[in-house]
């Protein structure tokens, strides 16, 4: 993987297309309150929300964290002596409204920028229209539709990695250590399809193969009888599950399999927010699990991870300090704490005063790189491929015992790399 450097002329002469853009509010969607650069004004990020739908249990845990790292950089004197302000919509989870939020956000609300998308069939329905509207957005989302060039140059994922990355990252995990025949069990969206792929090619790649593939509707309640596809040859089910019936699937998984069964790798996404000692779990016991981000503070947790946990109130285990049984996203949610501290870098790279300083900030964070651990990247380093608007870092492996979640192992940054698909920086705005 490689950066690209562009020139400052690259620069003034794109700038020199919108150059007319004070002088015309009407040439671009969101300029008509932004006539002059207003220094006073706050930066108004459209925080597109899953608040309802099956995303929900997701958006309240995004919105807690964006509200946490909102106040600490206000607190650190905003960006560009401006507080940021978040402007929260609902898009239900839903594609179309997707489109219909970031509508709102660019004409109605005259948002600065975008932000902060979750599941994959959203970010598709709604990424068309921010590059129609000219508007920054900054997916949350793990998705390759970024890095696969299926979007256009205005969406950037600076914050977590996609699953082409986790997956080619932990495959020979599986394959070293729980074995090489697999069954996969995914929802059938593209976020699924998505791990149904390039998990069937990182399993190949390392001699293994993946001898059924389960496909279930995401709005699925009782999962029994999907369980007899199980080829009885399977060594491995991989799970990954998502929205509100998650428990129910683990729960069933296990009545299914009693005390036989083959080893288990899930993607934390089958348990995010559900308590790992909620009864009928209790044959997780010695399975795995890929975290984004470790839910249990582990024995050598960093100073970063305890400052980003204490600025959004949640315990050693994952769950909010005012409610030991109300448990976090955590493996997901760090990804709008990051992505907004790449936001406020960017846009002070970029000296930002306003919508017509948008293709200013995206060439800012198209020049990033390294991305340091930190307060601001409580996960860990990271490094972004500015050409894909894809960031890369580490993954993490770990096993129930005892109830809580161990890291067993941790990718290197390398270990996800993979060759570009596309090359926004060359593509006109």
């Amino acid at each position: 993987m490689t950066s690209t450097k562009k020139t400052a002329i690259s620069r003034r002469s794109t700038l020199g297309l919108l150059g007319g853009a004070a002088l015309a509010p009407a040439v671009l969607p969101g300029l008509s309150g932004f006539a002059q650069a207003q220094s006073s004004a706050p930066i108004k990020i459209g925080f597109q929300l899953h608040r309802t739908g099956i995303g929900a249990a997701y958006g309240r845990w995004y919105e807690r964290t964006s509200n946490a790292a909102v106040a600490r950089i206000n607190d650190m004197g905003g960006i560009n002596g401006r507080t940021v302000e978040l402007v929260i919509e609902d898009d239900g989870t839903d594609p179309k409204r997707g489109a219909e939020v970031v509508e709102k956000f660019a004409t109605q609300h005259e948002c600065d920028i975008g932000f902060g998308t979750l599941f994959s069939h959203v970010v598709y329905g709604s990424a068309p229209r921010a590059g129609e509207l000219k508007l920054p957005y900054f997916v949350c989302s793990e998705g390759h539709h970024v890095a696969s060039g299926a979007l256009n140059r205005y969406v950037l994922q600076p914050g977590i990695t996609d699953v082409k990355s986790q997956v080619q990252a932990m495959a020979p995990f599986v394959a070293d250590n729980l074995g090489k025949k697999v069954t996969m069990i995914f929802p059938d969206f593209a976020f699924g399809h998505d791990h149904r792929d390039f998990f069937s090619e990182a399993i190949e790649a390392q001699g293994g193969e993946v001898v059924a593939k389960i496909a279930i509707p995401p709005t699925e309640t009782s999962f029994t009888k999907y369980f007899p596809q199980i080829p009885r040859e399977t060594e491995v089910i991989y799970h990954v599950m998502v929205g509100p019936a998650v428990l129910t699937f683990v729960k069933e998984m296990g009545e299914f399999f009693g005390p036989s069964r083959p080893e288990i790798f899930g993607f934390i996404d089958s348990l995010e927010a559900v308590d790992l000692s909620s009864p009928g779990l209790e044959f997780l016991e010695g399975t795995y699990f890929w975290e984004g981000n470790p839910r249990y503070a582990q024995a050598d947790q960093s100073d970063h991870d305890k400052a980003y946990r204490a600025a959004i109130g949640i315990d050693d285990n994952g769950a909010s300090l005012d409610d030991s049984a109300d448990v976090s996203t955590y493996a997901h949610m760090f990804s709008c704490w990051e992505t907004l501290n790449v936001i406020k870098r960017g846009m002070e790279t970029a000296d930002y005063q306003g919508p017509a300083d948008r293709v200013k900030l995206i060439e800012a964070i198209e020049d990033m790189t390294d991305m340091a651990h930190s307060d601001d990247h409580p996960q860990g380093a990271k490094l972004f491929n500015g050409k894909t608007h894809q960031v890369f870092g580490h993954q993490y492996i770990s096993q129930v015992e005892e109830g809580r979640l161990n890291v067993k192992h941790t990718t290197a940054i390398e270990d996800g790399f993979y060759e570009d698909e596309v090359d926004y920086t060359a593509q006109s705005f």
